[in-house]
């Protein structure tokens, strides 16, 4: 029989995530698993933000392409790259439990240990936010590419500290890189930590395949916090942080792009969170949700 055809972007981490699902597949089923490397345009363009080349789209449209044309049978992703409005034929068939959620910190015993006026690399405009809400002193300079290349840039003394998902770290065998920084000074990114796993609506033998590796109280979770960015109107430009936490409540944090102005709030409802939220963010938070700016245009008009 052929192999089960398993895409994936070819940077070091996302190698390691699509064979945590490769073995997963032999294990339960004993079937031959084939990864096949798509280069993605978030893999080429690496001297800019994403929200200025295409926000999220650049790590999955190529993928996308390869399912729908049948070069593949599924596709792994990243949940946190992944975005919120997904095509009605793709669907997400697994997402694996999810491991450690938070950030760590990489130049620094913490993040009040960082030199006064001290520069940081970082792209995340949630990172970015959150930093200079609670270190208004520091200057945040871009800094994209995979683990390696940001640890690289961070050793060449481009910047004095960046700050990298703990999961990834760990999938990379560098569990000793960096400090965890605790969920109460910076929630993380919605579905940080998650591998996900996505197929053809229609392909139900693959479906099938996959809903061995699904996770039930992670997915739950991850769920949760996409459907508060899609209630947000969230994209690459939103600064936004949020965690579902084991007993189904929602904790989300919304922050103007310099960290001045910040709202949070918790609810089991994604949808009442959004709509709080947004009633008791100022302009400079309201602006860079999409919902937001909607509605202030219709009202304008």
């Amino acid at each position: 029989m052929t192999a089960f055809r398993l895409g994936t972007r070819g940077s070091p981490l996302a190698l390691v995530q699509a064979e945590i699902v490769r073995d997963g597949l032999v294990a339960a089923h004993g079937i031959a698993v084939e990864i096949r490397v798509i280069k993605t345009t978030g893999d080429v363009v690496q001297d800019r933000p994403l929200a200025e080349v295409g926000g999220k789209a650049l790590w999955t449209k190529e993928l996308d392409r390869a399912l729908l044309e049948g070069e593949i049978e599924c596709a792994v992703h990243s949940m946190k790259d992944v975005e919120t409005t997904r095509p009605p034929v793709i669907t997400i068939a697994a997402i694996l439990a999810r491991a450690d959620f938070r950030d760590r910190l990489i130049g620094a015993a913490s993040i009040a240990d960082l030199p006064a006026g001290a520069t940081v690399g970082t792209s995340s405009p949630r990172r970015s936010a959150q930093l200079l809400r609670l270190r208004p002193d520091l200057t945040i300079i871009p800094f994209r590419g995979n683990v390696e290349t940001r640890l690289a840039k961070l050793a060449a003394g481009e910047a004095e500290a960046t700050l990298l998902a703990a999961a990834g770290l760990d999938r990379l065998g560098r569990p000793e890189v960096g400090m965890a920084i605790p969920i109460d000074l910076m929630l993380p990114a919605p579905a940080q930590g998650a591998i996900g796993v996505e197929t053809r609506e229609n392909d139900s033998r693959s479906r099938s395949l996959l809903a061995v590796l699904n996770h039930g109280p992670t997915r739950r979770s991850i769920l949760t916090e996409r459907a508060l960015l899609a209630a947000l109107g969230a994209d690459c430009h939103s600064p936004v942080a949020a965690l579902a936490d084991d007993v189904g409540m929602l904790h989300a944090e919304l922050f103007s792009v310099d960290g001045s102005a910040h709202v949070a709030g918790s609810h089991t409802d994604p949808h009442i969170l959004a709509n709080d939220l947004l009633d008791r963010a100022p302009t400079s938070i309201r602006s860079l949700f999409v919902r937001a700016r909607s509605a202030d245009s219709t009202i304008k008009s």
